[in-house]
């Protein structure tokens, strides 16, 4: 498959993964908020990858060595085009935006965040952009603090500038809520941040699929994101970070490439971006995160967003009209995520039902079990849409559930 060949008038073809029947049905998948399936435009390029330039980078001399590098390497440039950042070497090669924001805590922190200083997240985080900033509460005395959502899912911005002050050095937040679909004004609360002194980490696993993203634009000071996110493989993902602050900090893991010279008396450490890429890379993840990046591109974010917005309404108003069905969360901005509950059916029961039916949903607390809480729950059923899905799946859902209400009446 070229480049050309991706419109969103074929695109559901390009997915191998959707020709196949789950229990005999057809497979509506609405789980891309958990990771996206892969187009063939990738699959081809990791398996071009083992074919044909299966070795290690940057250290060999030889010919499958530096056509392995060279792939690598224009895949950080792919990712560097994509985010719009200023240098290639502020993109580091992480295995998900759950490492980058480790990367950030461990080594940031350890730099900038002592006792008393202050860490601020929202209500709606992800799991990944809570526990690594209790962890460094643990090891420094620092304090996390949390902006509270309203019952619509949205920030409270009263109550995260209020939460603001002079001790506050890490604002930690989500771009889009996997839980809610949330869209949080990015660009207005890194001005905020800043303005009160602190710097900003930008959570953008669900937004990196759906919407352009501009880290100048945003001058957010760290951003991170998933390759399985956005149509690539797993066990790849990307921290971006502003050249000044990662010249200054500390690298967290040793070894590999992230060296320049060892003695036992003395290591003289790689620069940007080799510092924080201890071993072996995940070379055919990071290519295949490049060609990812490029299907994107391709489609257009216009063409994508304006593709979801539509499936969206038409599922929110699909959804609305079954009797018993509760939406957890309505954000005033939201993407194509709807977290829901059904009368009388736990959301294991009912993702099990709609699974014998062909249709993929998500049920639990999906790592945001703090937004749980928020609205009195243990879990929620999940439905994310994505650009291979298309009306044919909002029907099948909607069937899917008024079967699971005919075997719990």
């Amino acid at each position: 498959m070229s480049k050309a060949d991706t419109t969103l008038l074929d695109v559901r073809a390009q997915f191998p993964c959707l020709d196949q029947k789950v229990h005999g049905k057809r497979l509506a998948y609405l789980d891309s908020a958990a990771t996206a399936l892969k187009p063939v435009y990738v699959i081809d390029a990791v398996a071009h990858h083992y074919t044909n330039e299966s070795a290690n980078i940057h250290r060999g001399v030889h010919h499958l060595s530096e056509k392995a590098t060279a792939a690598f390497e224009a895949a950080r440039e792919t990712v560097r085009a994509h985010l719009n950042a200023a240098h290639a070497h502020e993109v580091i090669f992480t295995s998900g935006t759950t490492d980058s924001i480790n990367l950030v805590a461990q080594s940031f922190g350890q730099l900038e965040i002592g006792k008393g200083d202050e860490i601020l997240v929202t209500e709606m985080e992800h799991h990944s952009n809570i526990v690594p900033w209790q962890l460094l509460r643990e090891r420094t005395g620092a304090v996390l603090r949390v902006a509270p959502i309203t019952d619509n899912g949205d920030v409270d911005r009263e109550a995260f500038r209020a939460a603001l002050n002079e001790r506050t050095k890490l604002v930690a937040f989500t771009a889009v809520s996997n839980a809610l679909g949330t869209v949080n004004p990015v660009a207005e609360l890194t001005r905020e941040a800043h303005a009160a002194g602190a710097s900003v980490l930008v959570d953008a696993a669900q937004a990196v699929p759906v919407q352009p993203i501009d880290v100048q634009a945003l001058d957010c000071d760290f951003l991170a994101f998933s390759g399985h996110k956005v149509f690539g493989p797993t066990g790849i993902g990307v921290l971006y970070g502003k050249e000044g602050l990662l010249e200054a900090m500390p690298p967290v893991k040793g070894g590999g490439d992230m060296i320049l010279s060892v003695t036992f008396e003395k290591t003289t450490y790689n620069a940007l971006p080799h510092k924080f890429e201890a071993g072996t890379a995940h070379i055919a993840g990071a290519i295949g995160l490049g060609r990812a990046l490029e299907f994107v591109r391709g489609l257009g974010y216009g063409a994508i967003e304006a593709h979801e917005a539509t499936l969206l309404a038409d599922a929110l108003n699909a959804l609305q009209s079954i009797d018993g069905l509760k939406l957890v969360g309505t954000p005033a901005n939201r993407k194509g995520i709807i977290s829901f509950l059904i009368d009388g059916i736990h959301p294991h029961d009912l993702g099990t039902i709609l699974d014998q039916e062909g249709v993929a949903v998500r049920a639990g607390h999906h790592c945001a079990q703090p937004v749980m809480q928020h609205y009195g729950v243990a879990a929620t059923a999940r439905a994310s849409f994505s650009i291979y899905n298309n009306h044919d799946d909002i029907d099948q859902l909607v069937a899917a559930i008024r079967k699971a209400q005919e075997i719990f009446r």
